[in-house]
C-alpha cells in the first residue's frame, strides 16, 4: 500500500517519501500534495534554497521537481541576479559541558543520515578554525576531532545547571583520534581542571572582527574557550600545545541535545554499582542497570559528588561509561538503517551542532561518519590525560600532566598507534620493527651522527657525545644542538644506506627498531652524510638503554577502557 492509501498524510511513514531518482541513482525526498503534514520534518526556514517562499502545489497541477542536487548549478530565476549569498558562519549558542558526547553521537549518525543532506545543511552552523587546525581531516589519513563542550547554561528549561552566568568555557573536551587503516580509535578525555599554557590566539569574533587574543601561562585548561572572548579554535591550538597533536577538525554540540538525542535513540543503558541520590545533579537511581533518558540523561553526565572521589576525574569516567553505552546500541540495533529513526536523530543532532569553517556541511559530516562506521566498538579505547595532583597547592583543585606517562600516551596518538590489541597491525608492525635490528652492523668507528637535544635535560648531547667518542668509540659523531621541537621519545633516523651504521648504533644505545626511523638522508656541520639521534624527554642519560613503546601497549598507571566492555559507576 502506499503512502496516499493509508489515509491522513501524518500517518505516512517518513521512509515512503524517499523515491529512487533514475537520473542519479540515488533517493531523494519527494513531498506530495498529501505531504503537507507528514511526519518528515521540514526545514526550519520556508524557503527554497533560492530564497522563493515554498509553496504546496493546487490540486490537478504538477509537483515541482526535486531539488537540484549539491554542486549542480541552478538557473537564476527570473527578476533575480544569480545564487543567493552563502550562509554566514556564525557563533551558535556554544553549550553545554556534555557537548563532546552529542558531537561523538553525530559523528556516529552522519554516516547513515546521507539521505536527508539538502535540509540538514541548513540545520548547521560553523565557526571559523582562524588556521588551528591541519585544514580537515583527509580520508586516506589518520583523523583527529575535537569535541568541545562548554558550560554555558542557556536554552530553554537550563538555568537551574550549574553557573547560569558562565561565558561558556570548555568544560568538557575529548580528542578522538581514528587510525589511518580505520582499525581502531582512541577517545582522550582532558580534564577541565588541568594546568596548562594556554597560547596567544587569532580569532574571528561573533561581529566578525580580527583579534589576537594574548596567552595565559599555567591556567586552568577550561579557560582556553570563552576567557577574554577565546573561541574554540583557541582550544584547539591549547591542545596542539599540550599534546603535540594538530586536530583536523572540531565540533561543539548544544545542551538540549543531551536529552533530545538519548529519546531519540531509545535511551542508553548505564550500570551503577551502588546507589545514588546527588541533589547537586538531581540524579537518583538505584544500584544496577538503567535505561536513561532526557533530563534523566542529563543529570547522569552531570552528577560527580555521589561517584568515585567526587570530582572532575570521577564525571569523565561517568562520560566515557555513557559513550561505551552509546556507542553498542548504536551497532546492536537498526537505529542506522532505519530511515524513520534518522531522521529525528539527524534533525535534532544538526539543530545541536556546531563545527568549525572544516567541516561546515552535512555531506563532510557524512563523509566524517562513513569513516568511523568502519571501526569495531572492541577497538575504540577511552583514556585520559594521565595526571597528578598539583604540588602547588596545599588543598587540592587543579591537577597537572603526569610527565612520566603523558608523554608516552601523546606519543602513541601522534604516531598512530594503537591502545588495543587489534592482531593484523600489531603484526605488521611486529615484523617491520624487528627487520630493522636485522643484519649486519657497522663498525663504530664508521658510524657518523649528529646529536641533537629534543626535550632531554639541557646538558645531554654533549654527554651522550662524550660518552660515544671516548667510551664506545663512535669518533664521527657531533654535537648538534637543539631540535626544532621536542619529543617523547628519542629516536634514530637514518638512510637505507646507512642501516648498518644504524644497528650498529642503536645496539650500543639500548634503542628499539621502535626508534629507529628509515628517511632521507641528512649531512653534518662538514658536508658529509650523517644520522641524526634526538634525544627525547624519555633519555635517562648517557650509557642507559632505551626502550620504545610502538608494543602498542599501554604505559604502566595508564587507565583504559573499550567501548565493548560493560563498566558500573562505583
Amino acid at each position: 500500500m502506499d503512502a496516499q492509501g493509508r489515509g491522513r498524510a501524518e500517518n505516512i511513514d517518513p521512509a515512503d517519501q524517499w523515491v529512487l531518482n533514475p537520473n542519479t541513482g540515488e533517493y531523494e525526498l519527494r513531498l506530495s500534495t498529501s505531504a503537507a503534514h507528514s511526519a518528515v520534518p521540514t526545514p526550519r526556514r520556508s524557503a527554497s534554497r533560492t530564497g522563493t517562499p515554498v509553496r504546496a502545489p493546487r490540486p490537478g497541477r504538477e509537483v515541482p521537481p526535486p531539488r537540484r542536487r549539491r554542486g549542480v548549478p541552478e538557473e537564476p530565476l527570473p527578476g533575480r541576479r544569480g545564487r543567493r549569498p552563502e550562509k554566514k558562519s556564525k557563533v551558535k549558542k556554544f553549550l553545554l559541558w556534555t557537548g563532546g558526547s552529542m558531537a561523538f553521537l553525530l559523528i556516529a549518525t552522519a554516516g547513515a543520515g546521507y539521505l536527508y543532506l539538502d535540509h540538514l545543511n541548513d540545520n548547521i552552523d560553523s565557526v571559523p578554525d582562524d588556521g588551528a587546525s591541519t585544514g580537515g581531516f583527509k580520508k586516506d589519513q589518520a583523523i583527529n576531532i575535537l569535541l568541545i563542550g562548554t558550560d554555558k547554561r542557556t536554552g530553554s528549561g537550563n538555568e537551574g545547571y550549574g553557573d547560569s552566568g558562565s561565558v561558556g568555557h570548555a568544560d568538557t573536551t575529548i580528542l578522538l583520534h581514528v587510525s589511518k587503516d580505520r582499525s581502531n580509535a582512541t577517545a582522550l578525555s582532558i580534564p577541565r581542571d588541568l594546568i596548562v599554557d594556554i597560547p596567544d590566539c587569532p580569532t574571528t569574533q561573533e561581529d566578525g572582527s580580527k583579534k589576537v587574543i594574548a596567552g595565559s601561562s599555567g591556567v586552568r585548561f577550561n579557560t582556553s574557550l570563552g576567557q577574554g572572548g577565546r573561541t574554540p579554535s583557541c582550544t584547539m591550538r591549547t591542545v596542539t600545545e599540550l599534546t603535540g597533536i594538530t586536530p583536523d577538525n572540531f565540533m561543539v554540540a548544544d545542551f538540549n541535545a543531551v536529552k533530545t538525542l538519548t529519546s531519540a535513540v531509545g535511551g542508553v543503558e548505564v550500570c551503577l554499582a551502588k546507589d545514588i541520590d546527588d541533589p547537586d545533579s538531581h540524579l537518583k537511581l538505584s544500584q544496577g542497570t538503567h535505561t536513561i533518558e532526557g533530563e534523566q540523561a542529563l543529570a547522569f553526565l552531570r552528577t560527580r559528588h555521589s561517584v568515585g572521589l567526587g570530582g572532575d576525574l570521577s564525571r569523565i569516567g561517568l562520560q566515557q561509561q555513557f559513550l561505551s553505552s552509546l556507542m553498542r546500541k548504536l551497532k546492536s540495533n537498526d537505529t542506522l538503517t532505519s530511515p524513520t529513526k534518522m531522521v529525528k536523530l539527524a534533525e535534532a543532532g544538526t539543530e545541536a551542532l556546531t563545527v568549525d569553517s572544516q567541516l561546515d556541511s552535512i555531506g563532510k559530516l557524512k563523509d566524517l561518519g562513513l569513516e568511523l562506521g568502519k571501526l569495531n566498538t572492541k577497538n575504540l579505547t577511552f583514556t585520559t590525560v594521565p595526571v597528578i595532583d598539583n604540588p602547588a597547592e596545599t588543598v587540592k583543585s587543579t591537577v597537572v600532566v603526569n610527565e612520566s606517562t603523558a608523554p608516552e600516551v601523546f606519543d602513541m596518538i601522534k604516531n598512530d598507534v594503537s591502545f588495543t590489541e587489534v592482531k593484523a597491525q600489531k603484526k605488521k608492525e611486529k615484523a617491520a620493527v624487528a627487520a630493522r635490528l636485522k643484519g649486519t652492523k657497522a663498525d663504530a668507528s664508521e658510524v657518523r651522527v649528529q646529536i641533537l637535544n629534543g626535550g632531554a635535560e639541557s646538558g645531554s648531547a654533549q654527554e651522550t657525545l662524550t660518552w660515544l667518542q671516548t667510551e664506545e668509540g663512535v669518533i664521527k659523531s657531533e654535537n648538534a644542538g637543539n631540535a626544532p621541537e621536542a619529543l617523547a621519545r628519542t629516536t634514530l633516523e637514518y638512510a637505507p644506506e646507512q642501516a648498518d651504521q644504524a644497528r650498529r648504533l642503536a645496539d650500543i644505545l639500548g634503542l628499539s627498531g621502535s626508534a629507529m626511523k628509515p628517511g632521507e638522508s641528512v649531512t653534518n656541520s662538514q658536508g658529509l652524510p650523517t644520522m641524526t639521534l634526538t634525544l627525547g624527554k624519555d633519555f635517562k642519560g648517557a650509557g642507559v638503554p632505551l626502550t620504545g613503546s610502538s608494543s602498542g601497549k599501554t604505559p604502566e598507571g595508564v587507565d583504559k577502557s573499550t567501548a565493548d566492555q560493560v563498566e558500573c559507576a562505583k
